[in-house]
Order: structure tokens, then sequence, then C-alpha cells
């Protein structure tokens, strides 16, 4: 399937399985009259694939060593992605970070990484499934930081366009989304 093929189907899985109106509260603590929860779409096997697909596309030559974000939503994005990165012959590592550390075991705020490698010196990308005004991100990358890594890339499969641009902008950090809102608003 071509990449504008692929697009448009995950347009469509986007628009059925995680997309809706109604009043919520966001984690940002805005009210808004839509809303998106892409895990029925990062859980469906065809839209996970999809999904890591536009998203090996996006990152394949930033030069990564990692790609991982804030827990949930990061979660199975970066492990699809490092499935599919392994499988394109390019293995890009995968890892989460906690929104707060563990009390047990290792207290560990940054996960999935093995006992003798850490992101010093590492290339990162933070992956997110929906940014609003990009402050979830933003913690991911100062743990990111506070580990060493170097933050190269912030990439949301969903951009609500409600002031992430800005937050990146200021914070000096590269942004860049696979989706906007207003390409789901305009057809609701």
């Amino acid at each position: 399937m071509s990449k504008s093929a692929s697009r448009a189907r995950l347009v469509d899985i986007i628009a059925k399985r995680s997309f809706g109106r109604g009043e919520v509260t966001l984690a940002s603590g805005r009210k808004s009259d839509f809303y998106f929860n892409l895990k029925p779409t990062m859980l469906d096997p065809e839209g996970a694939t999809l999904l890591a697909e536009l998203t090996y596309e996006a990152v394949k030559d930033d030069g990564l060593d990692y790609i991982g974000g804030l827990e949930m939503g990061a979660v199975p994005l970066a492990g699809a992605l490092a499935q599919l990165s392994w499988m394109k012959g390019h293995p890009i590592a995968a890892f989460f970070v906690r929104k707060k550390p563990k009390e047990h075991g290792a207290r560990l705020s940054v996960e999935g990484l093995p006992k003798d490698e850490s992101l010093n010196g590492k290339r990162v990308v933070i992956v997110e499934d929906v940014t609003t005004t990009g402050g979830s991100a933003i913690k991911a990358a100062d743990a990111v930081r506070e580990a060493g890594g170097e933050v190269v890339l912030v990439l949301t499969m969903v951009d609500r366009e409600e002031g992430a641009v800005e937050t990146f902008r200021d914070a000096g950090i590269p942004f860049r989304s696979l989706f906007r809102a207003s390409e789901f608003l305009k057809n609701s």
C-alpha cells in the first residue's frame, strides 16, 4: 500500500475507532467538545501496523537510537515501531517514561532499557498519541534529558492544534504530527 493510501486508510480507522464528539476534560485540564482516544486504533491490528509504518517513515532518516514517551499513550506506539524497525533492518529501541517512578524495585522513571544501557548520549524521539498543549511530551523530554539523552524530535500521531507547536518551539524541540485535529473536524 502506498504512503498516501496508508494514510487515508488510517484516517478512516481513527475516525471510526478513536474520534468522537461530546464534552470532555483533557489531560491539559481544558474542556473540549471533541476527543481522540487513540488506544482503540493503536491496539487494532491494522491500526497498529499503519501507525508503525507511518511513524517509521517519518523518523527513519533521523539517526535515532530510541523511541519512547510518557506512559500510557507512547507504549503501544513505541513497541510497534521497535518491532517494525527491526523487521526493516534499521532497529530503533523503545522505552517509556513513568508518570511517577515506581516506589519499589529499581524505582526507575525510564523503563525498558537493559540494566547495562542508558539514554546517555543517545538520540531520542518522543512519541505521543494525541498532543494538546505538549505538557505530557515535555515531561517525557525532561526525563530523557535528565538521563543524558538528546531529544531530537517530538512526534505525535494527532496534534489537537491547541498550543503544542508553540510549546515545542519555545522549548527548542522540533515537533511533527502525522495528523491534525482539523483533518477530522472538517468531516464531522
